[in-house]
């Protein structure tokens, strides 16, 4: 019994500390860029690099805001992330229930080709993606890089659903018919708020593919007026003179949405992440 509770001791103390180096990796590069970005310009480039800045200054802050349209790259992302967020949660909920409640020829097909176009790199897309937008007359619109993010998160998405829908017993939307209920209210008020853990963890996995793309955005805007965060972000190193504050900073506010998202759907997140771990 000792030796149990002795290796279970030892067991704990080398996951903490494994946590603890994690978490060290983890804050380290965030602590330094918050740091650079409270520096004034001359404190920056100094030798030894300071931790703490002398001097703390929001110049960096203000200055994306007036000396660079980040206000632009800012809104186009939110507005392209939002809606292809809400359109691929729409698409794989549906295309998810579908397939763990009804049966149909091709259903295995059309699972595993939604599965196998994950595989492939998305560069293989890009031009197929740019003569059909281009068609279209999608170039340098908001719906042509929403269209793009869609396709991108749906076939995951749908997959990340049917699982959860899976655990949900079919026996529930038997009830729910006996009492009246039609296919599409049991769906949204039996269904849907059982899954919330697998809505947030596709929600949280599509914003981030529409936040942080940048080849696809890179290529299918043209305008200025059109780009988007990291499009912009990378726009801040010069041919002669990269600004780190003003990097730094555009960089702590490219962070806060999904920073904020995360703060709002953590109860659901971990509900996901812990989902089917322990069977009754």
């Amino acid at each position: 019994m000792t030796t149990t509770n002795g290796n279970g001791r030892m067991f704990n103390l080398i996951m903490y500390l494994i946590l603890a180096v994690a978490s060290i990796c983890v804050l380290v590069p965030v602590l330094w860029m918050l740091s650079t970005a409270l520096k004034p310009m001359d404190e920056v480039m100094v030798s030894p690099p300071r931790w703490i800045p002398e001097h703390i200054t929001f110049e960096a802050f203000t200055r994306i805001w007036k000396d660079y349209p980040f206000g632009t790259y800012f809104y186009n992302s939110i507005i392209i992330v939002l809606v292809s967020t809400g359109i691929s949660l729409v698409f794989s909920a549906l295309a998810g229930y579908g397939a763990s409640r009804f049966q149909f020829r091709g259903k295995g097909t059309f699972l595993t080709f939604l599965l196998v176009t994950q595989m492939f790199p998305s560069i293989m897309l890009l031009i197929p993606f740019y003569k059909v937008l281009k068609t279209i007359g999608l170039v340098d619109t908001h719906w042509g890089l929403i269209l793009v993010y869609i396709s991108f998160s749906v076939p995951f998405c749908t997959w990340l659903m049917l699982g959860f829908f899976k655990g949900i017993p079919k026996e529930l939307d038997e009830a729910a018919t006996i009492d009246g209920c039609g296919r599409v209210r049991t769906f949204v008020q039996i269904i849907l708020p059982l899954s919330l853990p697998g809505l947030a963890a596709t929600a949280i996995y599509s914003f981030i593919v529409g936040w942080n793309e940048y080849m696809f955005a890179f290529i299918l805007t043209t305008s200025e007026n059109m780009k988007t965060l990291p499009i912009g972000i990378g726009q801040l190193n010069g041919f002669y003179k990269i600004v780190w504050n003003d990097l730094m900073a555009a960089s702590i506010l490219s962070s806060l949405p999904l920073i904020i998202l995360f703060i709002f759907l953590q109860k659901y997140f971990i509900s996901s992440l812990t989902a089917g771990a322990v069977k009754q």
